[in-house]
């Protein structure tokens, strides 16, 4: 089973992604280029991270930082929304958040319900 799955849905304009167990840098590498390959950079994301284990290096984030500074170029990005408990989780997803500048709603929150109404207000500004 893979770590990291999603639904990109065109229709709704609506990216949900779940992310579960062990996620590396190249599980979040080959999602970054399938938003960009099925042009959903502008949707609003949700992913929930609940059960998520990350494990990046200090390079990796440089990695993931250099990635979302080069997507600058596909503004406007959608707002995310990222669904996390543990300690180590919700550091992990900070971080990822403040990476590359990107001018984008984001959001840190403990349930997916929470999510998807944080992500639905956003719709409405």
């Amino acid at each position: 089973m893979m770590p990291l799955t999603f639904k990109i849905d065109h229709d709704k304009r609506f990216v949900h992604v779940k992310i579960e167990g062990h996620t590396v840098l190249k599980d979040v590498e080959d999602y970054f280029d399938a938003l960009m390959v099925q042009n959903a950079m502008p949707y609003p994301k949700l992913l929930d991270c609940t059960h998520a284990q990350f494990e990046a290096t200090d390079d990796d984030m440089m990695v993931l930082g250099a990635r979302v500074s080069a997507y600058a170029a596909c503004d406007p990005r959608g707002p995310i929304c990222l669904v996390a408990v543990t300690d180590h989780a919700i550091d992990f997803l900070r971080r990822f958040t403040n990476l590359g500048g990107a001018e984008r709603a984001a959001r840190i929150v403990a349930t997916v319900d929470e999510g998807l109404r944080w992500l639905a207000a956003q719709e409405r500004k």
